[in-house]
């Protein structure tokens, strides 16, 4: 995969990226920053490429820290960055808690966690249930052939080798969006770990950020672990078939991402503040670890150029960035929803409300 004009490359976790463009400025001289913003790790290969592509059609420079998105709801909370992102929405506590009023939500592609692993003997998709991934991250399944495997394969030689579970390390949206599903598909689950960027692991390996967990896996075998869809295709590692509410076993393709986010935003109220899970949802095709991911922007914006800038490349992102989505893993968002999501964009003040 292929970033042009981006100054660091994609696999590098925590690193500034500055989206630098490849013309100058007027005079022959470049721009300065624009924006700066910091969070998820997720979205993080089409974010980057938006803004390389963006500062080259517009000048407007982005800087953003792909830090996790814990890291990016503090810095957006404290402002200390023009935007946050992150894949797991705020609680109600956290956005009581943020500096200069009101924090919008605006999704911009969804996305997948994968299930991936490394059985060299294997040379086709497995199949795994809710419950089987619940039992094997909470040890209760150890092996590869154990029934719980072995029984939704059964065309498959499973090794009676030992699994060993790779894990998120750091606050993790990806994590979230994982830990979300399993609470949705298995009841010891939800009783146990439960759901958040964080997660008390009964067993396995941790490795940081996605590219931690999918080398981990890469070099690992009998490893399994859980990335998002790009690190995954980045490291050649192959995804499970995940079964879905309508027991179904589907593939994380776009049409079946999508189909995730189709089945639940259909029916969003019109006042809904986009904070909704798509995980586990209806569909014949829907691929049950999918999820939106979220810009955060302050709904009142106080320096009315910067705000500016940063609806302007929000829309852009919404109409020109979205056609980059599949080529990149991830889907883009419904049409129904991106209208909405312009009328609530319509609704940021600028000059910090005045």
């Amino acid at each position: 995969m292929k970033f042009r004009s981006v100054i660091v490359p994609v696999t590098v976790l925590g690193m500034i990226v500055m989206a630098c463009g490849g013309d100058p400025g007027p005079g022959g001289r470049r721009s300065s920053v624009d924006l700066t913003g910091a969070g998820a790790t997720f979205p993080y290969p089409i974010y980057s490429r938006w803004f390389s592509d963006y500062a080259r059609e517009t000048g407007v420079r982005i800087n953003y820290g792909s830090l996790g998105s814990g890291a990016g709801i503090r810095q957006v909370s404290e402002q200390t960055v023009d935007f946050g992102a992150t894949d797991s929405p705020m609680s109600d506590a956290e956005l009581a808690d943020v500096k200069g009023g009101a924090l919008l939500h605006i999704p911009t592609v969804v996305g997948a966690v994968v299930v991936t692993y490394n059985l060299p003997s294997i040379t086709q998709p497995l199949k795994l249930s809710g419950d089987a991934i619940a039992g094997i991250f909470l040890g209760t399944i150890t092996k590869w052939n154990d029934p719980a495997i072995a029984s939704i394969n059964p065309d498959v030689q499973m090794p009676a080798d030992d699994i060993l579970v790779v894990h998120r390390t750091d606050g993790s949206g990806t994590t979230y969006i994982f830990s979300d599903f399993l609470t949705s598909a298995n009841q010891a689950w939800a009783n146990g770990p439960g759901k958040g960027k964080q997660i008390n692991w009964p067993v396995g390996l941790g490795g940081k950020g996605n590219e931690g967990v999918a080398g981990q896996v890469k070099q690992t075998p009998g490893a399994i672990g859980y990335t998002e869809l790009a690190y995954a295709h980045q490291n050649g590692l192959p995804t499970a078939l995940i079964g879905n509410r309508a027991g179904n076993f589907v593939a994380p393709t776009i049409e079946n991402i999508q189909a995730a986010a189709t089945g639940v935003l259909a029916d969003l109220p019109m006042d809904t503040d986009f904070r909704v899970s798509i995980v586990n949802g209806p569909g014949e095709k829907a691929y049950p670890i999918s999820s939106l991911t979220w810009i955060l922007l302050h709904e009142v914006q106080a320096d009315s150029v910067k705000g500016r800038k940063l609806l302007d490349f929000l829309r852009w992102a919404l109409t020109k960035g979205d056609q980059q989505a599949a080529a990149l893993d991830y889907a883009p968002l419904p049409a129904p929803v991106v209208e909405r999501v312009f009328q609530r964009l319509d609704e940021v003040k600028l000059d910090g409300g005045q």
